[in-house]
């Protein structure tokens, strides 16, 4: 039987969803299709966080499914660590035009949305894919190159930067330190565990 304590968080990712939805506090709103919250599940320890929908998530709502989303599900699932048992979200929720990088203001925006879902999720480890992501969350000033694959304790939680998964895509020698990132989140997922 549900709790109250159930039905409080429950109702908390409704309204969540409900309210990043209808948000117009940028432009990009007006022109993508719709609002692309988030996939997976919002109980998960390990939490994957992008930097804004593509062209192929505008349309079908979810975030990384397109040809970097089928990447990441490959390197999730090379880790033992399959899509199914994580969360993923993006720092901006809506696509920017020409699937260009949001501007800080645009990711300002977004940035209650972001917070909430890692207050509800909890994760205890969050994965940073690309330089955005690692700025908006680790700090402004992350460059990925010398950013990546280090780990960042903060607010009891555990960051780690990685290249995003379109980057492995226009760079193959990028795929070996992605691999390696991957193996060290899934021994400090394991860690985590004890």
């Amino acid at each position: 039987m549900e709790g109250k304590a159930d039905r409080h968080w429950g109702l908390a990712w409704r309204q969540l969803e409900e309210e990043a939805r209808s948000c117009r506090a940028c432009r990009l709103r007006d022109g993508c299709q719709g609002v692309v919250v988030a996939d997976g599940i919002p109980t998960a320890r390990l939490m994957l966080v992008g930097e804004a929908p593509g062209r192929t998530e505008d349309e079908q709502g979810r975030p990384f499914v397109g040809a970097a989303g089928q990447l990441l599900d490959r390197i999730l699932d090379a880790a033992a660590l399959p899509r199914p048992t994580v969360y993923i979200t993006n720092v901006v929720k809506c696509r920017p035009p020409q699937n260009r990088l949001p501007q800080w203001e645009e990711v300002e925006a977004c940035r209650p949305w972001l917070e909430r879902q890692v207050q509800l999720v909890d994760p205890a480890i969050i994965v940073c894919l690309g330089a955005l992501a690692a700025q908006a969350l680790i700090h402004r000033q992350a460059r990925i190159t010398q950013w990546r694959g280090q780990w960042y304790e903060k607010d009891g939680r555990w960051y780690l930067p990685t290249y995003h998964p379109a980057a492995l895509l226009r760079d193959k020698s990028k795929w070996r330190p992605v691999w390696d990132d991957f193996r060290e989140i899934r021994r400090r997922y394991d860690q985590l565990a004890r």
